[in-house]
């Protein structure tokens, strides 16, 4: 199937799951690996410290690269094996699930939707997401995430939006190490056995962050529980190409989420979406893509923060950063968030509306590789 075939069967895909939901709304606007680690020398021009007084391997509150612009992730081989993709734990922020009782600009918390399955194999149906791979200070983790259209590289994009606690810790802590995005993860769904080709889970290879941008919210306010910062829980991240890939991330996947939707009223509630992830706790596995699909409402962490998204769904770690899109009036779809926070157990998740911030994370990472 040539890429533009495979490219509108994708999002023909998204915009039937979308159209189900009805018409009528409208978005305005300690492993060997880690020995290796350990004593893994950064690449020839790379700086370590990035301008900071940190290093890149230290993981101390007081060494650890945290800034906007202390980014660095360079590749070091052999590191994501198929042992370590299965050993890593899903990621999630977590609040408790009456956290917006005392707001009075949230709506009733929505019903828990059990999430379904994707369809196999995940490239025609949600050929943009994909799983994120990241260690931390507790060992490997896994996200999700959703690869964007660049306006600098039109048809050619190599950038994924995720969530801000997918690359940087917050305010407690900084930017995660090894860094990459596995597109269609498992993408025909029969590779849950230990060991294994790395092939069978990353058909279309390993993709290494070589530039991450969060919002300066989220890096000094940012929490791993408690919802604080998840108004500004989002980044985007560019990557360099796969091993043995002649091609953006885009043409090889063949898809994109179309366009980032940066100006949805900040009232809007009742938007139909559909979410996508990797949940990763039980009782999934993390091999596994699913989807929820809901009318998103309001949830209000604070009086002086924006509001979030909150649809109503079970997913849970892992899923964290995994897009939300939603079918606008002229049929076309945006990403109009991702997942930040959700309650345990899992009834719902909820993710920020993208205003201004993120459109200017977006534009950062864009600019920065326009000539490239």
């Amino acid at each position: 199937m040539s890429l533009t075939r495979r490219a509108s069967y994708a999002w023909a895909a998204f915009i039937t799951t979308l159209v189900l939901l009805g018409a009528g709304y409208l978005v305005v606007g300690g492993s060997s690996d880690d020995r290796a680690l350990a004593g893994a020398a950064l690449p020839a021009g790379s700086h370590g410290t990035g301008g900071a007084s940190g290093d890149w391997r230290n993981w101390d509150v007081h060494q650890w690269l945290r800034r906007a612009g202390d980014f660095i992730n360079p590749v070091v081989d052999g590191v994501w094996g198929t042992d370590r993709m299965r050993a890593a734990q899903g990621w999630s922020n977590t609040v408790g699930a009456g956290v917006a009782d005392a707001q009075g600009v949230s709506d009733p918390a929505p019903s828990p939707v059990p999430a379904q399955p994707e369809n196999h194999p995940y490239r025609e149906h949600a050929g943009a997401s994909g799983k994120i791979f990241f260690d931390t200070p507790e060992g490997p983790a896994v996200c999700s995430g959703t690869v964007v259209h660049d306006p600098a590289h039109p048809g050619r994009s190599d950038l994924v939006w995720t969530a801000g606690h997918c690359v940087h810790a917050g305010r407690a802590g900084g930017w995660y190490r090894n860094v990459v995005f596995v597109p269609d993860f498992n993408d025909t769904g029969g590779n849950r056995r230990a060991g294994g080709s790395l092939t069978a889970i990353a058909p279309l290879g390993t993709w290494w962050a070589d530039w991450a941008e969060t919002s300066p919210e989220w890096i000094s306010t940012g929490a791993a529980t408690g919802g604080a910062g998840a108004p500004f829980d989002f980044a985007v991240f560019h990557v360099r190409q796969a091993r043995g890939v002649t091609g953006s991330l885009e043409e090889t996947i063949g898809t994109a989420a179309p366009q980032v939707d940066f100006d949805t009223s900040p009232t809007a509630s009742g938007v139909p979406v559909g979410v996508w992830g990797y949940p990763a706790r039980k009782p999934f596995d993390g091999f596994s893509m699913f989807r929820c699909t809901g009318p998103a409402r309001r949830l209000s962490m604070a009086d002086d923060q924006p509001t979030l998204y909150r649809v109503g769904c079970t997913m849970n770690g892992g899923a964290s950063g995994g897009g939300w899109l939603t079918r606008r009036a002229d049929g076309t779809l945006a990403l109009v968030s991702n997942t930040s926070i959700g309650p345990t157990p899992s009834v719902w998740l909820a993710g920020p509306r993208l205003g201004p911030q993120a459109r200017k994370v977006f534009d950062t990472v864009s600019a920065r590789f326009a000539d490239h």
